[in-house]
């Protein structure tokens, strides 16, 4: 059963890409394992939680409503690891990193759809989103990558997920977007 939200209002941002955010669940401060969930569309395969932003909503607050809607946990918000666009879907999408302190028995996603969670390692994560999801992929690699960064807070990193990732200025990646 495919997941749809009846008053739902997609938003785009000035280049006609549509404005998605997502988490990085970790369970741990090592961020070894993180939190995928099933598919809407293909139960049998895993993907990040996240979803469209809503109007006057931020991009924080939309990751966090989205992660308990499909994932059904709750935590504290981290790092942002960037902006992924992905040039063949035309969706831009934040990223955050969330340290989960909290796993509900029951999520509004879990009774509606049947869907489910798992804990991966980083690399068994990778290898299931290579199945669906490889856009997802680069979010990962981000995450393995921020840790050694001196500065992970670092804003307006913009990374094209249709190519391999390139790490851009916000100001140029705003006028025109990062392409491989």
């Amino acid at each position: 059963m495919v997941k749809e939200k009846p008053n739902s209002t997609r938003i785009y941002d000035k280049d006609g890409f549509r404005r998605r955010a997502a988490c990085i669940c970790v369970r741990a401060e090592n961020e070894q394992e993180v939190l995928l969930v099933t598919s809407s569309r293909r139960p049998e395969l895993w993907i990040v939680p996240g979803g469209g932003v809503e109007p006057e909503e931020e991009p924080s607050v939309t990751a966090v409503r989205e992660v308990l809607e499909e994932a059904g946990v709750v935590g504290s918000l981290g790092r942002c690891l960037g902006v992924f666009e992905n040039n063949d879907h035309m969706h831009r999408t934040e990223v955050f990193v969330m340290n989960v302190t909290q796993e509900l028995d029951e999520w509004e996603d879990s009774r509606s759809i049947g869907r489910k969670r798992q804990w991966f390692t980083i690399d068994d994560a990778l290898s299931q989103l290579a199945l669906h999801k490889p856009t997802q992929q680069h979010y990962l690699m981000q995450l393995q990558h921020s840790k050694t960064l001196e500065n992970a807070n670092t804003p307006g990193r913009v990374v094209n997920a249709t190519h391999p990732p390139i790490l851009a200025n916000s100001a140029s990646a705003a006028a025109s977007p990062t392409t491989a």
